[in-house]
């Protein structure tokens, strides 16, 4: 949905996302509107300029003259910042989500700042060959390399894991955040095409709808059911944590790569290129493998905070 100034009028232009045009493309009554979302993606609040020689009139007229886009039907596209409304109007501080890589088996491949999606078997371990050590996932001692996840047996690897809260020291993070604040729900958007969502151990999570641009959008929640987002009960000033105020929910997850990836090398190919990994020589050595990069955004239901997570799906050429 967009504003569109037009000569002086306002003139309200609001579309349709494709989920929603599917529905009322069936036909059967159940198409109703119930929600709607706004977003401030164009503003750039910096153009606020206190010191503007004709007075307070024109502080932040370079705000209200900025372009607003045509609104288009590309929900990947659109509403990346949105807007919220809280009854209380003294907070100080909005909530933000964080990574957090304080335990080894949570960090990122240190030389490539990503996480790593092992396709394959193959590209995990050789599946768990005695004899063949061109796999990548693991170190020649037979552990798991940090940053790498088993995408295809989920035995072991990395689990990505978000915190959310107030990252100020203003604050005291042994403070109780406040209800509005507190990120209960939270949305995961992935491309379907190179994997799916799963809790740590295997258990796959079916989405909720996977769009026209094969975007698959997922709803974990803090439930008895979901096992991902849990309450963060450490309000010290810890090692372990990596918000500096008052704490709310952690979501911990992996990703289990698509029969496509597991099976083919093609999407691969079309979509990505090669690079060289240590493999398990027990004498320093690489195997060559195709990879694909992609992103995982994590957007907080209430809030509407969010954080994009850097991904890249490898194969063994």
């Amino acid at each position: 949905m967009a504003f569109l100034d037009n000569s002086g009028d306002i003139i309200l232009d609001a579309v349709l996302t494709d989920n929603g045009r599917k529905i009322l493309a069936e036909g059967d009554g159940s198409f109703q509107i119930t929600k709607f979302g706004l977003a401030d993606d164009e503003i750039d609040y910096s153009l606020y300029n206190k010191l503007h020689p004709s007075g307070s009139s024109y502080y932040d007229l370079e705000i209200l003259q900025t372009p607003i886009l045509e609104a288009f039907t590309d929900n990947a596209a659109m509403l990346k910042y949105n807007l919220v409304t809280y009854s209380n109007l003294e907070f100080l501080f909005l909530p933000v989500l964080l990574l957090n890589e304080t335990q080894v088996s949570n960090q990122r491949d240190s030389t490539y700042n990503t996480y790593f999606i092992c396709a394959n078997g193959e590209t995990e371990n050789n599946n768990g060959s005695d004899s063949t050590f061109t796999g990548v996932g693991v170190k020649n001692d037979g552990g798991s390399r940090q940053g790498f996840m088993m995408g295809a047996t989920m035995n072991g690897g990395t689990i990505i894991k978000v915190d959310q809260g107030l990252n100020t020291t203003a604050i005291s993070s042994t403070q109780a955040l406040s209800a509005e604040l507190y990120e209960t729900s939270y949305t995961i958007q992935m491309d379907d095409r190179l994997g799916g969502l799963a809790v740590f151990g295997g258990i796959e999570r079916e989405p909720d709808f996977v769009d026209d641009d094969n975007i698959a959008f997922y709803t974990v929640s803090r439930d008895a059911t979901s096992g991902m987002v849990k309450p963060i009960t450490d309000t010290a000033a810890s090692t372990n944590q990596v918000i500096l105020g008052p704490r709310g929910t952690s979501i911990e997850f992996v990703i289990k790569s698509s029969l496509d990836l597991q099976t083919s090398s093609y999407l691969f190919t079309q979509l990505g290129g090669t690079i060289d990994l240590p493999n398990r020589e027990a004498v320093a050595s690489t195997s060559t493998c195709y990879y694909v990069d992609t992103t995982i955004k994590i957007t907080g239901k209430k809030t509407g905070c969010s954080i994009s997570i850097p991904i890249r799906y490898i194969r063994l050429a």
